[in-house]
């Protein structure tokens, strides 16, 4: 008799067992495990690929020339930086093969400059600049590299929703922003005379893209950047970039110190 009890208990699991799994498999719809998540790439909110134009629509005379010695306004810079600034001597950067201080990821994108933008692999998006030669290559996931070098660092994430500071537009952009966080930079310069940024300097950036009536497409990249050891505060700017149709006006050159 407890024989019999025990098999009978062990045929009641045994079904049970078969029960909760038709039941399981009947509210995943029948289709297995679920499927893998889409990759970066596939995940885009919108298309940043393509070639870009700076529009030099704020702070034009320091970022279309070199400006002066001194001239700091309105940066947040510590004592320390006004005193590196002021020794500024673009000869001295020439003689020691540093004419790229100032093409650094923290200045490239205030410069004059056209940029490619293109996805490397299926997580992986590089940036050309001409303006120096410069590439700078976002890495969602993982980065790769160990930095120390002009560009650092960067991870890209797709940032969902619309970062609050960023502008309202129309189109694919409306999804969200591309967040891109640079850091082990090579020290370099936040301005073309001199005003330096360190080592431990961290910027944040965050591409939105904007199609606007008459069929031109703006890209607008929105930077902070934290250096505790230069700027007395974060520093705020907004560089805005129209998407070219063809690949005219493609001009690589080499950094410049002056």
């Amino acid at each position: 008799m407890r024989l019999g009890l025990t098999k009978a208990t062990v045929v009641l699991a045994v079904l049970s067992a078969f029960a909760f799994s038709a039941l399981v498999h009947a509210q995943r719809g029948g289709r297995g495990a679920p499927a893998p998540p889409p990759s970066p790439r596939a995940a885009a909110p919108f298309d940043l690929s393509g070639q870009w134009v700076a529009l030099i629509t704020e702070d034009w005379r320091q970022r279309q020339f070199t400006p002066a010695k001194g001239d700091y306004v309105p940066l947040p810079l510590s004592p320390a930086a006004r005193k590196v600034a002021d020794t500024w001597d673009p000869a001295k950067d020439e003689a020691a093969g540093e004419q790229c201080k100032a093409y650094g990821a923290v200045g490239l994108m205030r410069l004059p400059t056209r940029i490619r933008i293109a996805w490397q692999d299926d997580t992986t998006l590089k940036l050309e600049a001409d303006a120096g030669t410069q590439t700078r290559t976002f890495y969602f996931g993982a980065p790769q590299g160990s930095g120390g070098d002009w560009q650092g660092v960067s991870l890209a994430t797709w940032d969902a929703p619309r970062a609050p500071f960023a502008g309202r537009g129309s189109g694919p952009s409306s999804g969200g922003s591309l967040k891109v966080v640079t850091t082990r930079m090579k020290p370099g310069y936040l301005r073309k005379n001199g005003v330096p940024y360190g080592p431990n300097a961290v910027l944040t950036e965050y591409f939105d893209r904007f199609d606007v009536p008459g069929g031109d497409s703006l890209l607008v990249v929105t930077s902070e950047l934290v250096d505790t050891e230069n700027l007395m505060t974060p520093y705020w700017t907004s560089q805005q970039f129209k998407r070219e149709n063809g690949t005219t006006g493609w001009n690589p050159t080499p950094c410049a110190a002056r």
